[in-house]
């Protein structure tokens, strides 16, 4: 005979999940996780599933995972069904965005890294090349 899983209030949910009960309300909001069933006094339960989601979406997002991309793995996930192509769509594409961004900050990188180069880091402000640099006109392309 297996025994129930307990059915957590949102407070006892966003302990588990170490998460604070208003980021849970949002995923709800959301459509990310819903509770299974509400109590007598009409306060909303979760089950040992909606501890599941959150750990699927904490993970998800330590990847880089957009909540709308993690609505769509939830469902993807929940279908059990279908080919795992549409998954590794979405991670190409996280992937693709994820490389952008590290172009940019690279590019980001630099520039300031230039500017530190041509600052002694000492002497009269107004000889500064990073205020300089910073001050200076724009440039149309």
């Amino acid at each position: 005979m297996t025994t129930p899983h307990p059915d957590y209030t949102i407070g006892q949910l966003a302990r588990h999940a170490e998460l604070a009960p208003e980021t849970l309300r949002h995923y709800e909001r959301l459509g990310l996780i819903e509770p299974s069933r509400r109590s007598e006094a009409n306060y909303r339960l979760y089950d040992a599933q909606a501890l599941q989601r959150l750990r699927f979406i904490r993970r998800a997002q330590a990847l880089g995972f957009s909540l709308p991309e993690i609505r769509q793995l939830l469902g993807l996930h929940a279908r059990g069904e279908g080919d795992m192509s549409e998954v590794r769509a979405i991670a190409a594409q996280r992937l693709a965005q994820i490389d952008q961004r590290v172009t940019d900050l690279q590019r980001l990188r630099d520039g300031l890294q230039q500017l530190l180069q041509a600052c002694p880091g000492h002497g009269a402000l107004d000889a500064c090349p990073i205020l300089a640099a910073l001050s200076a006109p724009e440039v149309s392309q």
